[in-house]
Order: C-alpha cells, then structure tokens, then sequence
C-alpha cells in the first residue's frame, strides 16, 4: 500500500516550487523605487550574489572530493549520488532564497514610502516565504526522490543526502556569518562610534557590505542550517525504522516522516495565507498567527495520517509494541516543544533581561558585558529542560523512533518557521535602503517597526534552530549506535564506564570551543581589516564624511568576502574529518563518545552565545529608541561595545555549533558499515 503514496512527497515538493515562483512574481510586481533607491538595491543584490557565487566555487571542490572519497571508500555509487544530490538541493535552495529576498528589500522600503506598512509587511513577509517554501520544498524533492527510486535496494545510501546538505550548511552558515559579522563590527565601531553618523549611513563605506552581509548570513546560512536539520530528522527516523526486525508496518514508519514532512509544507503555506489575511493588523500579531496556526493546522492533520498510515498497535522489537496514538503524541511533544523554545528564546532576547542590559550600561562597558554574559548563561536552562523533557517523553512513548519523529514534529513546519525567520533580514534591509536612500522620516518609522519585529523573529528563528538541530542530531546518533555493526550483532552500548567512550566524549566536548575559536578570531581579524579600510577612507577620499563623494563599497565587500572564503575551510575540515579519524583509529565506541559530548557542548555554546549576542543587540535598539538618554551617550556607546561583541557570538560562532554537531552526527552515520 505504502509504495503507491512514494511519489507524493516530490510531487507536493514541486508544487511548493510552484507556489515560491508565483509568490516571486507577485513581488516582482510591486515598484522596486526611484533611480536612487534601485541603485542602492542594486549593489545589495550585486554583493550577495557575487558572495555566493564565489562560496560554491570554493564549495565545489571540497563536495567532489567528498563524493569521490565516499565512492572509493566502499559505501558506494548510491551513497556518493545522494551527497551529490543533498549538496545541489541545499545550494539550490540558498540561492533561490537569496536572489528573492535581494528584490523583495527594495519593494518593501518603497512600499513603506508610498502604500504604508501593510503592504511593507506584506512584500517582506513574501521574500522570506520563497526560501522557507525552497528549504521545505527542496527537501522533500531531493530526499523524496531518492526514496522513491532507490529505499527498497539501498536504503542506508539515502543517508549520504544529509551529509551533501550539512557540506553546504557548514560553508554557508560559516562563511555567511564571518561574511556578514565582519561588515558589522567594522560599520559599527567606526561608524557610530568614531564618526558619529547613523548606523545606515550612505557616507559610510562598510554599510552596503553590512546589508550584503544580512542576506548571506541570516537567509542563505539560516536556511541551509534548516535545512540540514529538517532532512537529518527525516533521514534519522528512516534509518531507525530500517533496523526494526519484526515489524509489520516497518515501510510505513520509514515512510512517515516523508509524509509527515509534506503535510508540514501544506500547513505552512496555510501560515502564510494567514500572514497575509492578518496584516492589517500588528507586524507582531500577525507575524505570531502564521506561526502558531501552521503547528496547529499540521498537528490535527498528522493525527489523521498517522491513523492512515500505521497499524492500532506497532510491534518494532520482539516484545516491545508501540501504539498508535504515541507516535503522534511524539510528534506533538516536537512541534510543541518548539515553539517553547522560541517563546523562551524571545523573552530572554526582547523582555525584561534586555531592559537590564540596557540599564547596566550607565556604568560603563564593563558592566554591559557581565550582565550581558550572565543573561546568556541563563537563558540556556530552560530550552535544555524543554528538550530533555522531549527526549524523555518521545523515548518513553515510542522508543528512540520517537526522538526522530519528535524532530520531524519540530521541523515539519519549515516553510513558514524559515519565512518568518527570512522576513527579518529583508525588513532590516529595507530599513538601511530608506536611510541610504533618504526616505522621510515616516518611512523610516514603517521600517523600523518591521526591523524591530524581525529582530524577535530572528532571536525566535535562532531558538527554534538550535533545538531542532540538537533533537536532529541526537536522532541521527540514535540511528549511527542502531546501524554500526558489532561482533555480536547486538546495537552498539555506550557505557561510561568505558575509558574508551569517555575519551571519546571529552575530544567531542573540545571541538566545539576549538570551532568556536576560530570562527570569532576570523571576524576579529576580518573586522581589523575592514575597520582600517573605512578609516582610510573617510581620511583619503575628500568630502566623504561631508557627503559630496561617493564611499568605495565594492572594495569592503571584497574583503568580507575574502575573509569568509578563507577562514571557513578549516572548520569544515574538522567538521568533516573527526567522525572517520576518531572512528577508524579509535573505534565505534570512541566516536559514539565524541558525538554525545560534541552534542552537549554544541547545544550548550550555540544557546548562550545566541541569546547573549541576541539580547546586547536589542539592549543597544531600546536605549536608540530614546531610553536612557537615548544615542549620543555614554549609556549608547557602552552599548554599542556589548553589541558589537555580541555580533559574531549570535551570527557567526553560535549557529555554527547547530551545522558542526548535525555534520559530525551524520558523516558518522554514513561511514557507520565501514567500522
């Protein structure tokens, strides 16, 4: 019966292609602005894309010899076309996502001049919904299709997708963030601070390689760690499924996740039709109705599949029966659970900690630092009791079948959780394109509205990544210690009483902090640079500061990019290369070790360091809204400094963790027959 359902989710998948072009076009058709405004769109979008193309040049290279490694090394041509096709899914969908949004800044900063916030809120929400839609569409295309043609002869080849998109996630996501961070802190600090102009200043020669950098970091690498995320859980419950030995339903528990997954795309573009029906109202409400009516929407239809889809009673062990009804309950444990990590997220990032931040700016820098850092650590207790009761609950009702469908419960609803997230850099865009291009005050107050609002959005986005990457991982582990061979053909135990397994999980807890290191020393470095290329700007070139010539942007975009290219390799190299050096010269056990320390230490450095980042950023947006004497102060500088440390800690080092714990989780998996 299950066979004849198999082309549904590539099928649902290109009709969600479908929908992101007809929504493309939609935007398209909206005015992208005068001569001025067009010129600065222009260069954002010139910047963006000249990045990406030079990253896949870069990527390319590094993927070959992966596929090639993987095809010599035994596991196969299926599995090398799989990472083939995981990797051109993840770049397909990031550069979609990102021409989009690239057209869609400029629409919204005219709309927000000529038709008023509606509409502004209309067309951004719209460019962020064409990646959500690519990442979710994309991902069925791409796994789906590989299903279909090849689960029944050579179901553990399915596994390498996942390791092509975390190839992709990792340069991206990595390169995105040094890219984007590296602009910032240079546009910053002499910006704001030694010139004292605004921060989207056109006199300002690092601000279109800060608008550049937006897009890259927080559309394009956001959406290749969701996506990552969102195909590893379905790969995960996959290959669990396929280690059930007595199991009646077990093609239908292999497919479910698949099913789950397209039912998720309907609901999200339902989320998006209600965006769109609620934008006359708040930014906030409606942005918060889409996102919580799509979960809602695919819970009660994942109720009924499942019914659909699986037996009243699921014997996947001999003596272990799972009912029916818990696979679903799992599944809402995940989606459930997700959304409280974004509420979690929020309120550390946009309630009261920031007011103390902000507040303890008026003793200084110093102060702006600690309070900053110790809202961080903070706020990383409560989602790790939100995940480990998911973990708890999930195993409990369906065994560790049920971790990976509680991540596909979480992720199911991409298409709208990535547009959401994809909304904010495309509003901030278009605030920094109406100051650039001197729209009136009331423009910039539609702006900023939407600005602010995406700002909650991305510290939502980055909570919700965080917590399905973790769950995600934690599945593909799952199914790594499922399907690694031993002697005695019993699955694989970790114990911790084992020397081997607690070496193993201090090397996996280090790898963390060592990534973290170089990714934040890359944008200090990228940042040193940059910094004394907008001073010698503003010294050399006459009339600059005064605005009668033109800044040399392309010259800052080049060295953003420059520096992201270089320093984002040798983190894929460890990232890559750790599982396969711990696994085949330490053992199974060695590298089960390394994956559970590394996911502790990732989910924990990824929590605190982007919500510290996310909270210093807003503590420095409420005292420029004129609280605490507003900017100009002491208060505002000292708050621009723990901004400024902030930006690559939630842009750069932070996410980072997300894609190093997932690549590391399922290089292992794919090389678990070679052990």
């Amino acid at each position: 019966m299950i066979e004849s359902y198999l082309y549904l989710p590539p099928l649902l998948g290109i009709f969600g292609l479908l929908v992101a072009l007809a929504i493309y076009i939609i935007v398209s058709r909206y005015p992208a602005g005068n001569e001025a405004v067009t010129k600065i769109g222009d260069q954002i979008h010139s910047g963006a894309m000249t990045f990406m193309r030079k990253e896949y040049s870069y990527l390319v290279p590094f993927a070959a010899v992966v596929i090639a490694i993987v095809y010599i090394s035994g596991l196969g041509l299926y599995t090398a076309i799989a990472v083939f096709v995981g990797a051109l899914s993840s770049a397909i969908a990031g550069w979609l996502g990102m021409y989009s949004a690239t057209k869609a800044n400029v629409r919204t900063a005219t709309a927000a001049s000529e038709s008023g916030s509606e509409t502004a809120l209309s067309i951004a929400f719209y460019g962020g919904s064409i990646m959500g839609l690519c990442v979710a569409s994309l991902g069925l295309i791409g796994l789906g299709g590989l299903f279909y043609f090849i689960s029944a002869d050579h179901p553990h080849s399915i596994e390498g997708f996942g390791m092509g998109a975390s190839i992709v996630a990792l340069f991206s996501r990595i390169g995105g963030g040094i890219f984007t961070k590296s602009a910032d802190v240079g546009a910053d600090l002499v910006g704001k601070l030694e010139a004292g102009i605004p921060e989207d200043d056109p006199r300002n020669p690092g601000v279109i390689a800060d608008n550049v950098g937006d897009n890259v970091g927080d559309i394009a690498g956001m959406g290749s760690d969701i996506f990552e995320s969102y195909c590893g859980s379905m790969i995960a419950c996959i290959a669990i499924a396929g280690t059930f030995t007595v199991v009646a339903d077990k093609s239908a528990m292999m497919f479910l996740p698949l099913a789950l997954a397209s039912i998720g795309l309907i609901a999200s573009m339902i989320g998006i039709i209600i965006v769109r029906v609620f934008s006359s109202l708040s930014p906030a409400s409606a942005l918060r109705t889409g996102t919580i009516g799509a979960p809602i929407v695919f819970i009660a239809a994942a109720y009924f599949l499942i019914n659909a889809l699986l037996s009243d009673a699921i014997t996947i062990a001999p003596g272990h029966v799972v009912a029916q009804i818990n696979v679903w309950l799992a599944v809402l444990t995940g989606a459930v659970g997700g959304i409280a990590i974004g509420l979690i997220t929020e309120y550390y990032t946009g309630s009261t900690p920031v007011v103390k931040i902000a507040e303890s700016a008026q003793t200084g820098p110093a102060t702006v630092m600690i309070t900053g850092l110790s809202v961080g650590m903070q706020s990383v207790v409560l989602p790790i009791g939100i995940i480990a009761i998911i973990i708890y609950l999930s195993t409990e009702l369906s065994g560790i079948y049920g971790v990976g469908i509680a991540a596909v419960g979480m992720l199911s609803t991409v298409g709208i959780t990535m547009a959401i997230d994809a909304y904010g850099p495309v509003a901030d865009n278009a605030g920094g394109i109406a100051e650039m291009a001197g729209m009136p005050p009331e423009t910039r107050k539609i702006t900023d509205e939407l600005d602010e609002q995406g700002n909650t959005t991305a510290a939502i986005g980055k909570g919700f990544a965080i917590g399905a990457a973790a769950l995600a991982a934690l599945a593909i582990i799952s199914a790594f210690v499922a399907t690694v061979p031993t002697e005695s053909g019993e699955p694989l135990v970790l114990l911790l009483s084992e020397p081997i397994v607690l070496v193993g999980m201090f090397i996996g807890g280090a790898i963390p902090f060592l990534v973290a290191s170089i990714t934040m020393t890359a944008v200090g470095d990228a940042a040193f640079e940059m910094i004394n290329e907008i001073r010698r700007q503003f010294k050399e070139i006459p009339g600059l500061l005064e605005g009668t010539a033109e800044p040399d942007t392309e010259k800052c975009v080049d060295i953003a990019t420059t520096a992201a290219l270089k320093k984002m390799l040798l983190p894929g190299v460890i990232a890559v290369g750790a599982p396969p050096l711990i696994g085949l010269t330490l053992g199974a056990e060695a590298l089960g070790g390394m994956l559970a320390g590394g996911l502790l230490s990732c989910v924990l450095m990824a929590l605190f360091m982007a919500n510290a980042g996310g909270a210093w950023d807003n503590a420095k947006k409420y005292i420029e809204k004129g609280n605490l004497g507003g900017k100009g102060t002491d208060a505002h500088a000292a708050a621009v400094v723990g901004d400024t440390v902030g930006d690559p800690f939630k842009d750069t080092s932070g996410p980072s963790m997300n894609i190093l714990i997932n690549v590391m989780a399922i290089v292992s998996l794919v090389i678990a027959p070679l052990l």
